[in-house]
C-alpha cells in the first residue's frame, strides 16, 4: 500500500496541496496522510490504534518513519475544522431551511485536490480506459456524538455523498454532510467534482444515481451538452425517478399488453417493465434539449400474494436520455451501481475506518473519512 501511495506521487501532491497551520514538529502533512492510509490498511478503526502500530519497530523501519501518536493524529484532523465555516453555512440558509452544507476548509479542499490528481495519474497509467461511468450515492453513518444530527431514518449521524468511477472503483469526489441534510440537496456539486476529476484519456461519459439525483439542477446539467464545469458532449444517464402523482398515474395508464418481463425469473415475484409516455410538469424539466425517457417497473407477488404493506403491486421508474437501449437493458445497467458505489460505501464503513467517526468536530470527521 505504501509503495503504491508513493509511486503515484501522492506524498508530493500532499506536500503541495495540503496546508495545515499547526502540526506537531517532526511530521509533515505527507507523513500524516500516509500514516492514516497505513492505519486503514492495517484494519485500524480509531486514532488510538496508532499506538498499537507504534509498538511494532519493524513497521517503522520498513516504511522509513515512525507513525504519529494518537494525540498528534487527532490534532492533525482537528486542523481541518473551522467553526467559522459552520457559522457561515448556517447564516446562508433561506427562511424555513434547517439543513446546510459548510464550505470546505483549506486542508479539506487540499485533500480533495490530491484525490483528483490520483485519478489523473491513474489515467496516465491506464490510457486504454476510455469509458467512465460515474455512480453517485449518499450513505448514513450512525454516530452518538452530541453534535451529530438526526437522519431521515431517525438515528443521529452523518450522510456523506460520494461519486465513484464504476469501471475502476476509484472514488472521484465526496462531500461530507450532516445527517439531516437531504440527499437531494445540491447533488450537482458532487457530480461536477467527479467529472472534473476524470483524466483527459476518457472520451465516453455516463452517470447513474438514485432518486436523490432526480433533481432539476443536476438533470439539466447532465442534459446540456455545453454544460458549465463539465466535459462537453453527451453524458448518458439513468436515474431512479421520483414517483410523483402524475408519473404514477401515467404508469397506471399503461395497458396490460405493453408490460413485458425483464431480468432473470424470480422465484417469488413477477417483474415487468414498460415505456411510459410522460411529460413532467416541473419547469426544470421542460427545456427542449432532448426529450427524456421514462421506463416503468412493475413488481407483483406470485400466486396473488400481498407485499408487507398490503399492496398487490409496486411501481418504480427510471429516467434516462438513453433511447437506443431496450428497456430491460437500461434497467439492468442502472442497477449495476449497487456493485460499484454501494459496494464502496460498504467497504469504507465496514472494512475500513470510515464507519466510526473520531470527533465531535465536523471538519475532523470529514478529513478522517
Amino acid at each position: 500500500m505504501v509503495q503504491a501511495f508513493r509511486s503515484l506521487g501522492l506524498p508530493e501532491s500532499v506536500r503541495e496541496r495540503v496546508r495545515v497551520k499547526e502540526r506537531q514538529r517532526g511530521y509533515d502533512e505527507a507523513t500524516f496522510v500516509e500514516s492514516f492510509v497505513i492505519l486503514n490498511a492495517a484494519g485500524g478503526e480509531c486514532v488510538d490504534d496508532f499506538e498499537r502500530l507504534r509498538q511494532d519497530p519493524g513497521l517503522a523501519e520498513m516504511i522509513g518513519h515512525e507513525l504519529p501518536s494518537p494525540s498528534a493524529a487527532l490534532q492533525f484532523l482537528y486542523a481541518s475544522h473551522q467553526d467559522e465555516k459552520i457559522t457561515e453555512a448556517e447564516q446562508r440558509r433561506l427562511p424555513g431551511e434547517i439543513a446546510y452544507i459548510p464550505e470546505e476548509t483549506v486542508p479539506l479542499a487540499g485533500l480533495g485536490q490530491v484525490n483528483r490528481e490520483l485519478a489523473q495519474r491513474f489515467g496516465e497509467r491506464r490510457p486504454e480506459q476510455r469509458i467512465a461511468t460515474v455512480d453517485q450515492d449518499a450513505t448514513i453513518i450512525e454516530s452518538r456524538k452530541r453534535e451529530a444530527k438526526a437522519t431521515y431514518e431517525g438515528e443521529r449521524g452523518y450522510q456523506p455523498m460520494l461519486a465513484v468511477w464504476a469501471e475502476t472503483g476509484l472514488v472521484l469526489a465526496e462531500q461530507f454532510r450532516d445527517g439531516n441534510v437531504p440527499a437531494q440537496m445540491k447533488p450537482l456539486e458532487v457530480a461536477q467534482g467527479a467529472f472534473a476529476a476524470l483524466p483527459g484519456t476518457v472520451g465516453e461519459y455516463y452517470f447513474r444515481g438514485d432518486s436523490a439525483c432526480h433533481e432539476g439542477g443536476l438533470v439539466n446539467w447532465l442534459r446540456n451538452e455545453q454544460r458549465p464545469g463539465g466535459p462537453p458532449g453527451r453524458i448518458g444517464f439513468a436515474l431512479s425517478a421520483r414517483l410523483s402523482e402524475a408519473l404514477h398515474a401515467a404508469i397506471q395508464a399503461v395497458t396490460e399488453a405493453e408490460w413485458e418481463p425483464y431480468g432473470k425469473p424470480h422465484p417469488q415475484e413477477i417483474r415487468e417493465c414498460a415505456e411510459v409516455a410522460f411529460v413532467p410538469g416541473e419547469k426544470t424539466e421542460k427545456k427542449d434539449i432532448q426529450p427524456l425517457r421514462y421506463v416503468a417497473i412493475r413488481i407483483r407477488k406470485k400466486q396473488g400474494e400481498l407485499f408487507e404493506d398490503g399492496s398487490r403491486v409496486r411501481h418504480f421508474a427510471v429516467l434516462s436520455n438513453l433511447w437506443e437501449w431496450k428497456a430491460a437493458r437500461l434497467i439492468e445497467w442502472h442497477r449495476e451501481k449497487a456493485g460499484s458505489v454501494e459496494m464502496v460505501h460498504d467497504v469504507l464503513k465496514n472494512d475500513l475506518g470510515a464507519g466510526v467517526l473520531p470527533s465531535k468536530y465536523f471538519g475532523a470527521n470529514a478529513a478522517w473519512r
